[in-house]
């Protein structure tokens, strides 16, 4: 039996990776804009700050660089506070880890605040002891320095210590790293063969998942 958790958010626990398919097209609409491309293709490789530039050369967007920022970032904010949903059957197993006694604890890109908003609302905080980014330790998952200052927290064995992810180079980040990893199904993650055989488990639906 696994002693601790470690759950990515995005595109793991939360269904939430639709918004950066469309926040490119859905602000510029926002302004009356109609866009000409696919800017989460135009965008994968830029900085909000390139992407905001981008949209006042291309698009004529008149708004400071900071200004556009802080419209993105609002429409990002109000998507965690207000819509995004769990995965089906997150809950129920979350629930279940945490009655077996193993420790939960995330660890993410996204901004802890917008993390706090939505775990809040979704009814799902209480079952973890923090909240770890990206932001905080100073690097992003190409680096397992966020697994293990997670694994300090928990305090159990990493040989017992499961990390959940839904994209291939957090994943094996992990694994490289020696945790036993959860490759969680998404859509938006299209290496799924190469995920599934990476991962010591494959979660494709969380109502029938064990861990």
């Amino acid at each position: 039996m696994i002693k601790g958790a470690i759950f990515d958010l995005d595109g793991t626990l939360l269904d939430s990776m639709s918004i950066w398919d469309t926040i490119g097209e859905d602000y510029l609409r926002s302004l009356g804009i109609e866009p000409r491309e696919n800017l989460a293709e135009v965008f994968k490789t830029f900085t909000l700050e390139e992407s905001a530039e981008y949209y006042r050369t291309h698009y004529g967007v008149i708004l400071s660089v900071e200004e556009i920022v802080n419209g993105v970032n609002g429409m990002i904010e109000d998507f965690y506070r207000n819509t995004v949903t769990l995965k089906k059957g997150v809950a129920e197993f979350l629930e279940r880890l945490s009655k077996n006694g193993v420790k939960l604890c995330i660890a993410t890109v996204t901004d802890k605040y917008l993390v706090e908003a939505a775990l809040t609302r979704l009814k799902v905080r209480q079952y973890f002891g923090d909240i770890f980014t990206t932001a905080e330790v100073g690097c992003g998952k190409n680096n397992p320095k966020i697994y293990r200052t997670a694994l300090a927290h928990l305090g159990t064995p990493k040989s017992k210590t499961v990390v959940f992810e839904d994209t291939l180079h957090a994943l094996m980040t992990a694994k490289n790293d020696g945790f036993s990893v959860a490759a969680v199904y998404d859509e938006h993650e299209p290496m799924q063969a190469e995920i599934k055989a990476k991962g010591d488990y494959y979660i494709t639906d969380f109502e029938i998942a064990q861990i």
